[in-house]
């Protein structure tokens, strides 16, 4: 009986090291990202004298198709206290600081199905996205008001009461933005600059005498069968020509 040849066996060893420089590889990178926030948020960079130097660590520039419809503009105060010692080193900390917030509708979001034109009545009905409030800017470098008290406010208490004046002014100010009567005004505000915005292609494709309705989200009831679909705005271009 003849003798059977013996199988190959696979070659563990060099598999071995193939997952183990794999596994290298991998950990190289997650060192470098890590290393790399940590350099952004944590080292400062300074001259061969020691001086720390002024330059832009990180910047990324990011598109956007938002139609800013309107800003939030005043003054906002923001108050914050530390206790230390036991409770015998109290300090509290004031300021003022000037701030704005930009309301914003995303315009890139809208696609043909958003748009109901209405032959009879000559309405263009467009139902937009809605509103969106923006994170508030506070110019703490330009404060009006900044008192600090206490009977020794050490660096650490100074930081910390700092930081809360920073954090309780913008969420201040986002607080004011978000109310009711700013989110209406802002977007009574969008449906003027929307209508001038999307009434301008047709006034200059020749077809006047239209009026352009914004609908926004809350606004729609029911099903969309209420719109008349029977023209699309692109539809009644092309026929003109």
């Amino acid at each position: 009986m003849a003798e059977l040849a013996p199988q190959p066996q696979p070659n563990r060893p060099i598999a071995s090291i193939v997952a183990a420089v794999i596994a290298i590889l991998v950990a190289l990178v997650i060192a470098k990202i890590g290393y790399d926030k940590y350099n952004e948020k944590y080292v400062v960079e300074r001259r061969d004298d020691g001086a720390a130097v002024d330059r832009v660590v990180r910047a990324t520039f990011t598109g956007a198709s938002a139609l800013k419809v309107g800003s939030l503009t005043g003054t906002v105060q923001s108050t914050a206290s530390d206790v230390r010692g036991f409770g015998m080193l109290a300090s509290d900390k004031v300021v003022k600081a000037p701030f704005s917030v930009d309301y914003f509708v995303d315009v890139s979001a809208l696609g043909g199905r958003d748009y109901r034109w209405d032959e009879q009545a000559r309405v263009l009905t467009i139902m937009t996205p809605d509103v969106t409030v923006a994170a508030p800017n506070v110019n703490e470098g330009a404060t009006s008001v900044s008192e600090t008290r206490g009977l020794f406010v050490t660096r650490a208490a100074a930081e910390a009461l700092a930081r809360q004046v920073s954090i309780g002014a913008r969420r201040t100010a986002q607080t004011e933005a978000r109310k009711p009567e700013r989110i209406a005004a802002a977007r009574e505000n969008a449906r003027r600059a929307l209508a001038r915005l999307l009434g301008g292609p047709l006034q200059a494709a020749g077809i006047g005498d239209v009026r352009v309705a914004i609908v926004f989200p809350f606004e729609r009831q029911g099903s969309n069968d209420r719109w008349d679909t029977s023209n699309r705005p692109q539809d009644v271009l092309a026929n003109r020509y």
